[in-house]
This record gives structure tokens, sequence and C-alpha cells, in this order.
């Protein structure tokens, strides 16, 4: 492959191609106006929209009993109690190690996403994508495609075209609710938080963060659409490390469709024997392109990979006879590859996509085998900073420590403390017993004094053994000798 093929990659398009023409020095360009097109690239973009939306407005009302005084929504993000929960998994504030590695997961999962079919996920599910096709659904139905729209933009104000803006904006700001509504329902019990905001007994957080996100979405659903794909968006910053020729992406065959022309015009060129193209220059790639960009200048980081204007050629060369494909899925290396007369390869199972892969498996069953072995108790511990240890009458050195119990289950539960590591150990749980209660669902902070006559720095460990089963867990830390006393 020519290594200028990766050095002409461009992500500076100009978003008024797709208004066929250009504004006036030093007017900021039109938002794109993209044109309605059908096809089974757009039909998949519909499932994928249906899915989602369905997903998000419905999983907060899913119920799953988790056991007397547990709540029984099955996604729940439990601010009050701190907790995240999600069907059987209960994540606690002090597991977010397991939130940090499902982002570390899914970060993996869009990088082999994009070594595979490159931004594949933008123009199928990313939230921008889908809630942008639904605003746009909207837009069509009450003011009509492309063609009318932009009429009715350069008209004069009617009493129709004020009743259309009028309506268009209203089913906005109600999808946008819709959307911002539910997104609370996350953080609290859904069927009852739906009557407290119905009946205004709703706290004005619930009310704030539905106002916030329904502006939020209207505004970028509604008028940013485009340029947070490609500007607010890092995604396509991070294109120029981790773009691969071998990736399945839309990209035009330019050895097929070059010299373009009209149908007519090839036909000549070709009666005379002289090279014509199959693209007739007709711009529907580019007017059906969300983003606004001309993929026929080549790769373009701008590009979500939707397939609309896969769809769009391929309309086109049915109407003329002529085969699909001029547009198309494919792989940059295999356009080169082709353009210079050797066959196409399909390289989807490569090193690149094989390490990926395997890394996602490993990380994924490392946390699936953590939350699995996981117990429903654990110890933490936290060695005192001032003082470090004190010297004692006797001699002895004494080492203070706040200890945390965590009784992740539904009953009440008793430990009982002890320490390993010092042979002549003694051990104070300052205000009660060694055998400390927790109550279900909570957790017990203690202040624990240890003193032996040891002259060295040693590892120890604390022990907290449930009294009604016998299991134990420990935490490590360390026992530091007086270094002349106080």
């Amino acid at each position: 492959m020519a290594p200028v093929s990766m050095a002409t990659l461009d992500i500076s398009f100009k978003p008024e191609r797709a208004h066929l023409r250009r504004p006036k020095r030093g007017v900021i360009a039109e938002r794109v106006v993209p044109q309605a097109v059908r096809g089974r690239y757009r039909r998949l973009k519909w499932a994928a929209l249906i899915l989602c939306l369905t997903i998000y407005y419905i999983l907060p009302f899913v119920r799953w009993e988790r056991g007397p005084g547990q709540p029984g929504q099955a996604v729940l993000f439990d601010m009050e109690r701190g907790r995240l929960y999600a069907f059987f998994i209960e994540i606690w504030p002090q597991e977010v190690y397991y939130l940090t590695g499902l982002l570390v997961l899914a970060t993996l999962v869009l990088i082999w996403i994009n070594a595979v079919a490159g931004r594949i996920w933008c123009g199928y599910f990313c939230p921008q994508t889908v809630w942008t096709d639904l605003f746009l659904l909207v837009e069509r139905a009450i003011e009509g495609d492309r063609r009318e729209r932009l009429k009715k933009r350069d008209a004069p104000l009617t009493v129709r075209r004020i009743l259309e803006i009028g309506l268009k904006h209203a089913a906005w700001i109600l999808v946008s609710m819709a959307t911002g509504g539910a997104f609370v329902l996350y953080f609290a019990d859904a069927p009852t938080l739906v009557g407290d905001m119905v009946t205004g007994r709703a706290s004005a957080i619930a009310y704030a963060w539905v106002v916030i996100l329904t502006g939020t979405t209207y505004v970028l659903a509604g008028f940013a659409r485009e340029q947070v794909c490609t500007w607010m968006c890092p995604w396509p910053r991070l294109q120029g490390a981790i773009w691969d020729p071998e990736a399945l992406t839309v990209n035009y065959r330019d050895y097929r469709g070059e010299p373009r022309g009209s149908a007519k015009k090839a036909a000549e060129l070709r009666a005379k024997g002289e090279p014509a193209g199959d693209c007739v220059d007709c711009l529907q790639c580019v007017n059906v392109c969300p983003i606004g960009i001309d993929i026929r200048e080549g790769p373009n980081f701008a590009c979500i990979n939707c397939g609309l204007c896969v769809d769009a050629c391929d309309g086109v060369m049915a109407k003329l006879d002529r085969p699909r494909g001029l547009i198309d899925y494919e792989a940059w290396a295999n356009i080169e590859r082709e353009r210079s007369g050797q066959p196409a390869r399909r390289r989807v199972v490569r090193t690149k996509t094989v390490a990926l892969g395997l890394a996602i498996v490993a990380l994924a069953a490392a946390m699936g085998v953590g939350l699995a072995l996981r117990g429903d108790a654990k110890i933490a511990v936290i060695h005192d900073r001032n003082p470090v240890a004190v010297r004692l009458s006797d001699g002895r050195t004494r080492n203070g420590y706040t200890v945390r119990l965590y009784n992740k289950a539904d009953n009440e539960r008793s430990f009982r403390l002890a320490v390993s590591g010092l042979t002549d150990a003694a051990i104070e749980v300052v205000g009660h017993d060694a055998a400390v209660s927790v109550a279900s669902d909570a957790t017990r902070e203690l202040r624990v004094l240890v003193s032996s006559a040891e002259g060295e720095r040693r590892s120890i460990a604390f022990v907290a053994t449930d009294l009604a089963s016998g299991r134990a867990v420990t935490a490590q830390d360390m026992f530091i000798p007086s270094e002349g006393g106080r």
C-alpha cells in the first residue's frame, strides 16, 4: 500500500457541500440538512434506533427480586445507599475498581470495533446518532424531506410555516423531556419516582436534572448534530492513532467511478473507446450524509460509517443498471489492491484484532471471576499517621488502626477480630469486646489498638471471623516499632 494513502486522510471537510452552495465570505456555513434514503443500512439503523430507545426507556421499569429490604429495580444507581445494582450484580463504593475495569473494557471493545469496522459504533449505536435520527424523523414528518426544508428555509414566514416550526420544536422538547425523565429513573425506584414527579412530590434535584438533560438533548440532537460527532466528540481525534487500512469502512472505489460524468456523457465516451467512470456526480452520497462530507474525496476521520451513502449510491446504480458497490463497506487497503489489479483480501482476522479480542476476553473473564468469588464480608485497615507508634510504660509498643468491617449480607452478623504475624500481640477494640456486630448491608468503623514487644517492623494481618459461619476475611498492614518512645 502506498504510504501517501494514510497521509492524505482528512478531517477538514466543508459541511456546506451538502447544500450545493458556499456561504458568503465571513458567514458561518449552514448546518447539514441530510436527505432521507432507503436501503439495507438505513433499515439496520432503524433497527438499532428502536433497540437502543427500547432498552433506554424500558430498562428502569424492569424488576429484579433481591430479597427483603433490597431495591426491586433491575438496574439502579442508588446514590442514597451508595450502591450500583445491575440485575444479580451489586457494586459497593469500595469496589469502584469494577467500574474502572468496565470503562477499560469498553475502551478495548471500541478499539477492537474500530479495527474491524471503523466508526461503526458512531454510525449505529452512539446516543448522539440515535437521538439525532429520532429528531430528524420528527423534522421530516412535519417539514418534509431535504428539498422542502431547504426551500422553506429561505422562504418568507407564513402562518403555516410558523405552526410547523412551533410543532417541530414542541415535539423535540417532548422527546427531550422523555429522555431526561428516563435518565433520572435510573437513580431511584422508577414507578415511585414517576408518581412523585407527576404529583409534584419529587425532589428539586430530580426536577433540576430533568431540566438539564432536556436542554442538552434538545440542543445537541436538534442543533449541534454533526458538530458533536466531528468537533465535540474525542473519538475522531483518536482516529489518527488507531485508523486501520484493513478495517471495513465506507469507501469510494475511485478507480471505478472516475472520471465522473452524466450517464449520457459516459455512454458517448465509452462508444468512442475513451474511459468513463460509473459515478454520475449526482451528489446523492453527499446529500444523505448526516455529517455533510463527500466520501469520494477519500477516507475521512469525520465519517461515522453509517452506510447511508452506500444506500444512496446503490439506488442510483440500480436505476442506471450498473453494479452496486461504487461506494461500499470495504477496507481501504483493498481499494488500493483493486486499483493496482490485485485481488481483494478480507483480513478481519489478523494479529491486531485477535490480540484485542483476547485482551477483551481476558479482562472480562477476570472481572467475572472476581465478581463470582467475592464474599459478602470485607475488612479494611488504615494505620494511624500521627503518632505512628507509642512506647508504653512496660516497654511494649502500641500501634493504632482504623478498621472498617463491611457486611454485605441481608442479616446482621457478628465478627471476632484477631491479629496474626506477631508472637505476643494484644488487640483491643476500643469500646467493644473482640466480637463486634455489624448490621445487614452496612459498614462499621472501629478503633483498634495492637501492642507488642516486637522490636522490628513486621507485616501483620487483621482477621475478622464470622461467628455464625466460621468464614474469615483478612487485611494486611504493618506493625511499626517505636523509635525512642513518647
